[in-house]
């Protein structure tokens, strides 16, 4: 499996983005898929996640509210509406799969993930 987030950029605050995580291999639609992101200095934070299915999504309490994740299996995508953004949302945001196949969008079902996509810088100014 190889994931690949995409659709960072410089935006204002109270701005948006949508990003995209693209996914190859035939196991994608069976897992959950997650989204974190990371600052300069700061550790990994959980943001959303997903389940396989995308009947079921969970967000962190930072996001709540601002940002939707959905995912099209069709299309082997995931993707995370940001919205009402803040300079404290500016990070690298990655994608990665659930180690659990067809589980609910936990974050600890993440802890030790063994597929990562390359993250996409977002940067919000004030």
């Amino acid at each position: 499996v190889q994931l690949q987030a995409s659709g960072g950029g410089l935006v204002q605050a109270g701005g948006s983005l949508r990003l995209s995580c693209a996914a190859s291999g035939r196991t994608f639609s069976s897992y959950a898929i997650g989204w974190f992101r990371q600052a300069p200095g700061k550790e990994r934070e959980f943001v959303a996640a997903i389940s396989w299915s995308g009947g079921s999504t969970y967000y962190g309490d930072s996001v709540k509210g601002r940002f939707t994740i959905s995912r099209d299996n069709a299309k082997n995508a995931v993707y995370l509406q940001t919205s009402s953004l803040k300079p404290e949302d500016t990070a690298v945001y990655y994608c990665a799969q659930s180690t659990i196949v067809a589980g609910p969008p936990d974050p600890k079902h993440f802890d030790g993930a063994r597929y990562w996509g390359k993250g996409t810088l977002v940067t919000v100014s004030s």
